[in-house]
């Protein structure tokens, strides 16, 4: 799982440099073997990670605080106070991120993670039936079934655009003090507004409930029926991709209504992108288990097992080369040399991750992070 996560982190980065952080000022191309080298390479990483990175991300969260809650049931502890406490000092880190990157996801888990601590002495039933609930997006539904009854109906302007013009005068022209307190005030909200606004809050959720049944299952095991399961899941998850995807391509063509239009492309970006999850995940799994590629994937591992630090760093780095209290070479800087930033920054993360890891058990984020959550206890 911390190979997985180290994936997810990875892909994180390539997204975050390829759009700039959020900063989308990108130079002319007049190279026609650059423009090419631009769309291949922006492709292949929006198809591999954009929307299902920080979904790995959201699932194995629950999955973590699986495994943490049963350890501490088998102690004959209940966790899920002490958990609480740890989603307070979560929603500090993401403060702290936001201070260097407006699309901060930190805060975001911080609270939608309230629902793990609601739903943990649920059944696997029930669980997974909210999860499938959420999955479904039903505020979006709502909202369809609004405009068909009433064809006065119209979406108001996103909130989150509001504020994401607020950050650009900075990003383009801003010192450090004046990036954090902007990030605080309009980053945050710009970041938080977006999640909701475009239906990632309750994928979220979902992904949180679906994290923890897979460990309630102990699914992530090597064994027959699990890796029956993920076969399964990789064949389900494909060939409902593609269709999906398809079918959000060529619906807006159908529809009239605007807001409609809007709704449907926000269902089925969560619909495509849960799916190719699904055979993402499967695919990691299988190949581990079953062949030799695990190799090259348990080199991921290091970066995995700090996840929050490397999270925490990359905002950093990627906030000085890219916005302008640092290099501000967003202007400069291609998809294809974008992407080549985010394998700069891979290797400088990676390296200190190896290196730190051989004299200590975990990050120096996560390690602060284990001390406060645990302050006043006798475990």
């Amino acid at each position: 799982m911390d190979s997985l996560r180290g994936f997810a982190i990875f892909g994180i980065l390539l997204v975050h440099c390829l759009e700039h952080y959020n900063f989308f000022v990108f130079p002319s191309v007049d190279n026609n073997l650059l423009k090419l080298s631009d769309i291949l390479l922006a492709s292949s990483v929006s198809f591999i990670y954009s929307g299902k990175a920080y979904a790995i991300f959201a699932l194995l969260f629950g999955f973590s605080f699986f495994i943490q809650d049963d350890n501490q049931t088998k102690r004959g502890n209940d966790f899920r106070p002490r958990f609480l406490w740890r989603l307070v000092l979560l929603a500090m880190w993401g403060f702290i991120n936001c201070m260097f990157y407006t699309g901060d996801v930190l805060v975001l888990f911080s609270i939608v993670g309230l629902l793990l601590a609601a739903t943990a002495r649920l059944s696997n039933k029930v669980v997974f039936c909210i999860a499938v609930v959420l999955l479904l997006q039903p505020m979006e539904w709502i909202g369809i079934i609004c405009a068909n009854i009433n064809p006065d109906f119209t979406l108001s302007k996103k909130m989150f655009d509001i504020y994401y013009e607020q950050t650009v005068p900075v990003l383009t022209d801003g010192n450090l003090l004046e990036t954090m307190v902007m990030g605080i005030k309009s980053g945050f909200l710009f970041s938080f507004l977006w999640w909701f606004e475009e239906g990632r809050i309750f994928q979220v959720g979902a992904l949180f409930l679906f994290g923890m049944l897979i460990g309630r299952c102990r699914l992530f095991l090597n064994e027959p029926q699990n890796i029956k399961f993920w076969r399964y899941a990789l064949i389900i998850g494909i060939v409902c991709y593609f269709p999906l995807k398809g079918l959000s391509e060529i619906l807006p063509d159908f529809i009239e209504s605007k807001a409609i239009v809007h709704l449907v492309g926000v269902i089925l970006s969560c619909y495509t992108n849960f799916a190719f999850l699904c055979f993402l995940v499967g695919l990691f799994v299988l190949s581990y288990y079953k062949t030799s590629v695990h190799k090259l994937q348990a080199k991921f591992a290091p970066y995995g097992r700090m996840s929050l630090s490397m999270y925490i760093s990359q905002s950093i780095l990627g906030g000085f080369v890219f916005y302008s209290w640092g290099l501000g070479a967003s202007h400069l800087l291609s998809p294809t040399a974008s992407i080549g930033v985010g394998l700069v920054i891979f290797a400088i993360q990676y390296t200190f991750a190896c290196w730190w890891l051989k004299s200590h058990k975990q990050g120096p984020l996560e390690y602060v992070w284990g001390k406060l959550m645990w302050i006043g206890s006798k475990r």
